[in-house]
């Protein structure tokens, strides 16, 4: 039913002005019905009616100064809020012309869509609820005092390289041209929150901005953003400082995690305006985002600037259309390869090392244990045929201590050191789970005791003692020790630790963007003016891939297509849709007017504050009214579908446990209306196996104990009657579904945990060569010192050499293009990688090879 004019008014939208602080009884603040004189046609000097001459504006919101600072036109609910725009702007230039001063904001809404035109700056907008005054009286000091963007100096102590400068300068642009939405792709390690912080201080010096919002997904996220925008803009102040937990509305800078602010949106509580912020970032702008948090995007229709390090060709054609870059290009794009190859480079190169076990490649199987691990188990008591597990199954069906002790060791000896050569240089080792993290942790405390336990330390999100000063984040980023984080998932992306020379692939990975945003955690070049002790320098940083992941890219450039999920309780509204339909199609009302009852009131639960739901306000009062549900059809079942079903993407706060049984028995339900025998058989299966696993030791779930035993009978399940199955299972969900979550556990078999020594039986370089050719490090050296053998026997430099003479400089030059010119890999800089010295020179490798010297490091390396 639709709602007049005065209804609107009254039951909504003084609702929405009261909510953003206004109090519409008021008149200091709020004045209905606001009298505009207008000029009378010409010749006519007096009105003919009180009213002729005469406009009316809803509603003006008065600043503090008592002046109109906005219009509110309202329309009937039936009606097209965009009816009102143009009466709106007309009222906002008839009252600047009456009152004097500046033009009033424009705002026009049917109560359930409510749109904002900032006249002569922006075309109109949709949002989801009023500015406060403040927000008003912002947005008229912005409006009175910015500067022209295109000749704002940006402070290049902050972002000074030519790329910076230029992506900044590209968002600037597109700010003066009235755009509102801008995506950077950038390397990892080229400094996106720099330029971000750049551009934030060119945008408050303009008074472009006053309020800026920085998002990011991890609370070691909103740590390192917080101390990046301390250090470089000290005297903005930032939300929250350390420990503060409530929301302070004084701040120009605030940095949140995505659910910390969906919370805060979502809590009346504590009110925060969708006009409170004029700049929003998305830090790390993936898909998976805005499936989860898209509704942050949706309450602040601010401008919005998104940083990612996915290259262009990777992102998800969704990400472009959010950020309006719908050919594809971003605004700014400046690539890995790009500051590698830049003169000086800006990024770290890097190198990779493949690593392959026995039980990796072949199995853990009879046929691959030793004979000692054999006898072993015989002794143990157990059957070795038994043990049987192929290579991928490792970390998951079996543990074997051995193969992560092999991994380790390897480690230890490959790892780029620290220039005592002793210990490793910072590391993360990316492991499978939490569980594998502690094991690793395990191994490095038996394999060097002599460490005391802080060598190598375990840094997951979930565990307090990992954030804050003199957390273990903090110890790994700032103290010699650990020199080695065994993360999982947490330190994968947006982690700063320039001083990283070791990645360890200790997993594998089969999403391409978060493979390289693992990658990039050891980009980063040193700072030249805070160089560590224990990072003297760094040329390049060393990949140890224990898993194929580049061999697994190189097959699959794109990774796995992950599915796309349906959450569970629009699964579940589906799924009562399809049943209804099907009751309408057999001849059954009752039971599609019992389901359309449950759906009805699954409707009612959607949450209120959400600005999904506000959003779909007009969609929703159809079928709040009771005329809807009244003959459904087929049309209206697909309006529910199309419209209705997915605002239940939205439930977040339910037993997910009891819903999913829920969705087990009406799924089954359907079966069985449709006939499908062996579907319902199936489903039946499954729900008698979920309630058999309830534990009747607890005394509520021992009340329902003959409810319980009765459905493991076939008896209770052959219910011929329609109405009688569907009160039995009704009754079942009511009784049975809460208590799900006391269900005995996962009944998978945990993982079988052995001790069986493992042995290395592949390790190569995978890309080593000028254009990156895939040539192992054994295959490089027996080439170097094969051709080198030949060349001896008739080169007068290499006898020289041989026959233990100097040799000038001059000459030394010639062998070396000599050798380049026989084979385009012998550089200095292949033969430092290949024999595991980042130091020597050219004609020591050569002494080495012909066995005149031994150097340091060089007789030790071993393939």
């Amino acid at each position: 039913m639709s709602k007049s004019e005065a209804q609107i008014r009254s039951e909504i939208i003084d609702k929405q002005l009261a909510q953003s602080g206004w109090n519409t009884k008021d008149p200091t603040q709020v004045v209905a019905e606001y009298d505009i004189l207008t000029d009378l046609p010409e010749g006519i000097n007096e009105p003919r009616t009180p009213y002729e001459g005469h406009q009316f504006s809803d509603y003006v919101l008065l600043g503090k100064d008592g002046k109109p600072l906005a219009v509110i036109e309202a329309k009937k609910t039936s009606k097209d809020a965009a009816l009102g725009r143009e009466q709106a702007k007309q009222y906002c230039y008839n009252i600047q012309k009456q009152a004097g001063g500046e033009l009033p904001f424009c705002f026009y809404t049917n109560g359930h869509e409510t749109y904002y035109w900032d006249l002569e700056n922006y075309p109109p907008r949709k949002v989801v609820g009023f500015p406060t005054r403040d927000d008003l009286e912002r947005f008229q000091y912005i409006r009175r005092n910015r500067k022209r963007l295109t000749q704002e100096l940006i402070n290049t102590h902050i972002a000074g390289r030519d790329y910076q400068i230029r992506a900044i300068r590209a968002v600037l642009e597109g700010i003066e041209q009235k755009k509102r939405d801008f995506l950077l792709v950038m390397a990892t390690g080229t400094g996106k929150t720099r330029t971000c912080i750049a551009m934030v201080d060119a945008l408050i010096r303009s008074s472009h901005t006053e309020k800026v919002l920085f998002l990011v997904d991890r609370i070691a996220l909103r740590e390192q953003a917080l101390d990046a925008f301390k250090e470089h803009l000290p005297n903005e102040p930032r939300w929250p400082n350390r420990g503060e937990k409530l929301l302070a509305k004084d701040r120009r800078i605030y940095i949140a995690t995505y659910p910390t602010m969906l919370n805060i949106i979502r809590d009346e509580s504590q009110f925060l305006s969708p006009h409170f912020f004029d700049f929003v970032v998305i830090d790390e702008s993936h898909r998976s985002i805005y499936n989860t948090y898209g509704e942050i995007l949706d309450y602040f229709k601010a401008i919005t600037l998104g940083l990612t390090a996915t290259p262009t060709d990777i992102i998800d054609h969704n990400t472009f259309r959010l950020f309006h870059c719908e050919d594809g290009l971003p605004t700014f794009a400046y690539t890995f390869e790009e500051a590698v190859n830049n003169t000086p480079p800006y990024l770290s190169n890097f190198q990779v090392m493949k690593i392959q076990s026995k039980f990796q490649k072949e199995g853990i199987s009879k046929r691959t244990i030793s004979l000692e691990d054999q006898k072993r188990l015989m002794l143990e008591g157990k059957e070795v045929e038994e043990i049987n597990f192929e290579g991928s199954q490792l970390e998951k069906q079996v543990i074997n201590k051995g193969t992560n002790t092999l991994i380790v060791r390897e480690f230890m000896e490959e790892c780029i050191k620290d220039a005592n050569g002793v210990l490793p240089g910072k590391t993360i080792f990316f492991c499978v789970s939490k569980a594998h993290a502690r094991r690793v942790e395990e191994v490095f405390d038996k394999l060097y005791p002599e460490y005391h336990g802080e060598l190598a330390k375990v840094l997951v999100s979930d565990d307090p003692r990992v954030y804050g000063k003199g957390g273990l984040l903090d110890q790994f980023t700032n103290n010699d020790m650990p020199r080695i984080a065994i993360s999982v998932d947490m330190l994968d992306t947006g982690i700063d630790v320039r001083e990283l020379v070791n990645l360890v692939f200790a997993k594998p990975v089969y999403s391409y963007t978060k493979f390289w945003q693992m990658i990039g955690r050891g980009t980063r070049l040193l700072e030249p003016k805070k160089i560590k002790p224990w990072c003297t320098e760094k040329d390049v940083f060393l990949v140890l891939d224990c898993w194929d992941n580049f061999e697994y890219f190189k097959l699959n450039p794109k990774g796995k297509e992950l599915k796309s999920q349906i959450p569970l309780p629009v699964k579940l509204a589906g799924l009562r849709l399809d049943k209804i339909e099907k009751a309408i199609d057999s001849g059954e009302p009752e039971i599609a007017e019992r389901e359309s009852r449950k759906l009805r009131q699954q409707i009612t639960g959607l949450p209120q504050n959400s600005v999904v739901i506000i959003e779909a306000a007009s969609a929703l009062q159809r079928v709040v009214e009771e005329n809807f549900w009244v003959a459904l059809n087929h049309q209206k079942l697909e309006f529910l579908r199309n419209e209705i079903k997915p605002l239940f993407r939205t439930v977040s706060d339910a037993d997910f446990k009891a819903m999913r049984f829920e969705r087990d028995v009406l799924e089954y339900s359907l079966a069985v209306l449709s006939n499908e025998k062996a579907q319902a058989e199936t489903l039946q299966t499954g729900i008698v196996e979920q309630i058999s696993e309830l534990p009747l030791s607890i005394s509520f779930v021992q009340q329902e104990e003959l409810l319980i035993r009765a459905t493991q009978t076939s008896h209770y399940w052959n219910l011929d009657d329609a109405r009688t199955r569907e009160d039995t299972l009704d009754n079942l969900v009511a009784r049975l579904a809460p208590l799900m979550r006391h269900r005995e556990g996962d009944t998978t078999l945990p993982p079988v945990q052995l001790d069986f020594r493992d042995e290395v039986v592949h390790k190569e370089w995978v890309e080593f060569g000028p254009q990156n050719e895939a040539v192992s490090i054994s295959r490089y050296r027996e080439m170097v010192e094969t051709l080198i053998a030949e060349l001896t026997g008739h080169n007068p430099i290499l006898l020289k050499i041989r026959n233990g003479a100097d040799i000038s400089p001059q000459e030394a030059s010639e062998l070396a293009e000599l050798l380049h010119a026989e084979h385009p890999h012998i550089t200095e800089d292949l033969l430092r990688q290949a024999y595991k010295n980042r130091k020597a020179r050219f004609i020591q490798f050569i002494r080495h090879i012909l066995g005149i010297v031994t150097v340091h490091g060089l007789a030790t390396a071993r393939v």
